[in-house]
């Protein structure tokens, strides 16, 4: 799957910063990469920096990993629904209510680790699955009008933020 044309999504919107930091062309490889970079890194993490905030009200890695789950899972639903000629409006979420409401804490950095992997290879196999008419079509999410293909490099963005993240304010690479 290649990224999106410019005419899939307002360059000037939110969602254009994600699709920019995406360096592949190949979105789906750019997704398979990632996993693979992120399970190497939290499996590395020690408990002290699983858990390390850099400030107060920031998130520790352990709950930015359940954010990027949970925001996998919006996305691909997303994709999904414009995928299938969804004409409703998908609406956006609150990250920081998401969050608060997850109890990040209450589940092991490896249960967090394989629910990663399931999600993971879910948003793969819908998007190895679509054909490209499927891909293109456009619809509204949180306001915006954006194609399909676009939320896959969306998603690969987001996950690029957060991996910048945590090299760049927590040490962690």
């Amino acid at each position: 799957m290649k990224k999106p044309s410019s005419t899939e999504y307002p360059i000037e919107s939110f969602f254009a910063r994600y699709i920019d930091l995406v360096d592949s062309e190949n979105v789906i490889d750019a997704l398979h990469q990632q996993f693979a970079m992120v399970e190497s890194l939290y499996k590395n993490l020690t408990a002290a920096q699983q858990d390390y905030r850099y400030a107060e009200g920031k998130w520790s890695p352990k709950e930015m990993l359940r954010h990027m789950i949970d925001t996998e899972r919006i996305f691909t639903y997303r994709a999904l629904c414009i995928a299938r000629g969804e004409q409703q409006s998908l609406p956006g979420f609150d990250e920081n209510s998401y969050a608060n409401s997850a109890n990040s804490t209450l589940q092991s950095r490896q249960q967090l680790l394989n629910e990663y992997g399931f999600v993971r290879q879910s948003t793969l196999a819908l998007a190895e699955s679509l054909p490209e008419e499927a891909q293109q079509r456009i619809g509204t999410a949180n306001g915006t009008l954006v194609s399909s293909r676009a939320f896959f490099s969306i998603l690969a963005g987001h996950e690029r933020h957060h991996l910048n993240i945590l090299a760049e304010r927590y040490g962690i690479k």
